[in-house]
């Protein structure tokens, strides 16, 4: 193994090569060591877990489909009732965990009147999610 000294009196010039021994026997080092642990990776022990959801069962909420037709008749899933019924209907609907969604369809020459009583009894009994249906334009 040759060194060069600081020393520039005697007219010898630095080694101007570097000595590789030092970084083989690091990476020497090295390999043999990965290949010793590399199986110790590898190694688990096989098992069938159970697999698990950790999410919610949740019930869709049911609908009602209500329809007023143009002589103001109410329609309950289409069962003809009275608003009496369909109020008392309502509140019993109102109690439910979760509140069904109501689908109202209301014919184009009914009055507003009757379609008005309908939410404001809705409303009463605590059913707040109210969806209107209607048929979209020919183009």
């Amino acid at each position: 193994m040759a060194f060069a000294s600081f020393d520039q009196k005697n007219g010898s010039a630095p080694l101007s090569e570097i000595n590789m021994v030092p970084l083989i026997d690091v990476m020497l080092v090295l390999l043999v060591i990965f290949i010793v642990t590399a199986p110790l990776l590898t190694h688990a022990v096989k098992l069938d877990l159970p697999q698990a959801s950790s999410q919610v069962n949740q019930l869709p909420p049911s609908k009602i489909d209500f329809s007023i037709d143009a002589s103001g008749t109410l329609f309950w899933n289409g069962e003809v009732v009275t608003r009496a019924e369909a109020s008392r209907r309502f509140a019993e609907e109102g109690r439910k965990t979760p509140q069904p969604e109501i689908h109202l369809r209301a014919d184009e020459a009914v009055s507003y009147r009757h379609v008005a009583q309908t939410l404001a009894d809705a409303s009463r009994a605590g059913l707040s999610k109210v969806g209107f249906v209607s048929t979209p334009d020919a183009k």
